[in-house]
């Protein structure tokens, strides 16, 4: 048994990879702020955590830890000249200072695993040119150069990678997908052609988090059912 925590485990992704985790017999503490918790798991505690405020409390959390999932979910696209500055601050100060405000008190833990691993989320707006996505390819760019510091300061101890999705079925892409007609016009856009799904995410994160992937690290993951890279 692992103990893993999950930041952001309370819908979509995150509460997936926590799920699948726990199924797998794992320790796992997941966190919430927004959305109320409903997944009740023998393998899972769940604790408050806002990692926009000065300071976090993980004293719950075992002296040495396994892996670290930052997986809060944000998502504001709008027309570059309606967006004003403090808006790429709140997103900035959620995404990248929040995985940096926990990463950094969670090392110590991280270092005194026999196989640490983080993983990071980051967007398929960073690779592609899309319009109205300013505010998410900011902070996730931000989030890649990230991973790829961390992964070459603290190799060979711990591993640091990160999944880049594509629009995923979630609570957070609602607006995106509430129709029939809008889930197939965005399947058609991936050479897959189907929108992602909570479970394809995990699958890739829980291997990445395992000794499986004992030789991966520093990676940029693209799970977009092909659309970051094909012309089909």
């Amino acid at each position: 048994m692992k103990n893993y925590l999950i930041v952001g485990a309370s819908s979509g992704i995150g509460k997936q990879i926590a799920t699948q985790l726990a199924n797998a017999q794992n320790k796992v503490y997941a966190t919430y702020c927004k959305n109320e918790v409903d997944n009740i798991h023998d393998h899972i505690s769940y604790h408050f955590l806002d990692t926009t405020i000065p300071d976090l409390d993980f004293s719950y959390l075992p002296e040495s830890i396994d892996g670290v999932v930052y997986s809060p979910g944000s998502i504001s696209l709008k027309p570059f000249e309606r967006i004003k500055p403090e808006d790429y601050i709140k997103d900035y100060e959620l995404n990248v200072l929040g995985a940096i405000k926990t990463l950094q008190l969670l090392i110590p833990r991280l270092k005194k695993s026999e196989s640490a691993s983080i993983i990071l989320i980051s967007s398929i707006a960073v690779q592609l040119g899309l319009s109205y996505h300013t505010v998410v390819a900011s902070s996730k760019g931000a989030i890649e150069g990230l991973t790829r510091a961390l992964a070459a300061e603290y190799a060979p101890k711990i591993r640091v990678n990160c999944i880049a999705p594509s629009l995923t079925n979630t609570p957070l892409a609602d607006s995106f997908l509430n129709t029939e007609q809008k889930i197939e016009a965005n399947a058609q856009r991936h050479p897959m052609k189907r929108i992602g799904t909570p479970e394809d995410m995990a699958n890739l994160v829980e291997f990445l988090l395992s000794d499986k992937a004992n030789w991966i690290t520093g990676q940029i993951i693209h799970i977009d059912g092909g659309l970051s890279s094909l012309k089909v």
